[in-house]
């Protein structure tokens, strides 16, 4: 066990490889990334297949980046409220695994990356009894089969606005019944796992959970807090508890860099290279561990469901502000041409 001196000692080394940029100069290479992400919006499209999500105007962008050392950085419409959408996933698996823990969870689904469309029904009924992971449509569902029997509704708020630090958020009842209205294929999912008796609960009521937390509104700060959180192995900065266990970090990030992009996740990986989860309301939850929890809001989305301002974003601050996962400052020289055909 590290003494008190050691752990801040170790905390100090980190925050010299990795935290090397001055307040200032890290506000300067956000806002010219703000700048740069704004211009490929018109790429993009809301999500019109939910009613409510197509009136979202998708000009709107903001970023909340919470660094370790404690600064703050906002731009843009980063305190904008909208709907978490599929990033309540993460909510939803972090709680199934404190609750029931990692092998009831993994009974139910698997972790592998689906290679299809975020509501895709057809793996799922050709090649597996089990959806492939958590943070896919049929995943979530069953996640929700699990919870919806243990905790009510208000439970999940409320862990929502502890792990957000966040107690403004509030059900957006126009955006739930919208979706209620429009979610055939989340039903016929819903169905088919009841039908492999991976859904045992009542299927409308899980429904309805599920839906409910993908209707809750947030902020890309609020995503920022709850993605520090993350980073810090479950630990909330501002009040010095813990939240979520270390194992649940773990597995959840590692869900978050392999799966969490869709089936946009391994390009996403290579360009960014920060463990998302995406919405298709225009969320971004990123987790650079250790050194940062980001929020990104940008509701116009690529052909995958993803944020394409939001991308363009974290491409650009990725590597200036050392995010990347697999990131070393020791190898900083590594992009250059390698010896190894050259000589």
């Amino acid at each position: 066990m590290l003494t008190e001196k050691e752990k801040l000692e170790t905390y100090e080394k980190f925050r010299e490889r990795y935290l090397r940029k001055t307040e200032e100069e890290a506000i300067q290479i956000v806002q010219d990334a703000y700048e740069e992400a704004k211009k490929v919006i018109p790429e993009g499209h809301v999500a019109t297949y939910i009613p409510e999500l197509g009136k979202v105007d998708p000009n709107q962008l903001g970023i909340c980046i919470y660094r370790m050392n404690g600064e703050k950085i906002c731009i843009g419409d980063a305190q904008v409220r909208f709907t978490m959408q599929s990033v309540s996933k993460i909510l939803s698996l972090c709680v199934a695994l404190e609750l029931l823990g990692p092998d009831e969870v993994f009974k139910v689904v698997g972790a592998e990356p689906s290679g299809e469309a975020f509501n895709s029904i057809v793996e799922l009924d050709l090649n597996s009894n089990r959806p492939y992971n958590p943070l896919i449509n049929s995943g979530a569902l069953a996640i929700a089969g699990l919870l919806v029997s243990k905790v009510s509704f208000y439970d999940m708020l409320a862990a929502a606005r502890k792990l957000c630090v966040d107690p403004d958020i509030t059900i957006n009842d126009a955006a739930y019944e919208s979706e209620m209205k429009t979610c055939s294929r989340n039903r016929a999912i819903a169905y088919l796992l009841e039908s492999k008796g991976i859904i045992t609960t009542d299927v409308e009521e899980t429904l309805k959970f599920y839906t409910k937390l993908c209707s809750l509104n947030v902020t890309a700060e609020s995503l920022a807090n709850f993605a520090k959180i993350l980073a810090s192995d479950g630990v909330c900065s501002k009040t010095g508890k813990r939240y979520l266990s270390g194992r649940t970090v773990r597995i959840v990030k590692t869900l978050m860099l392999t799966c969490g992009m869709y089936d946009g996740s391994g390009a996403y990986a290579i360009t960014v290279g920060i463990p998302t989860k995406s919405g298709v309301g225009g969320g971004l939850l990123c987790v650079s561990d250790k050194r940062a929890g980001i929020g990104v809001f940008g509701p116009a989305l690529d052909e995958k469901g993803n944020s394409v301002a939001g991308i363009k974003l974290l491409e650009q601050i990725s590597q200036k502000l050392c995010l990347n996962l697999f990131f070393d400052p020791d190898w900083e020289d590594a992009d250059q041409s390698s010896m190894l055909i050259s000589e």
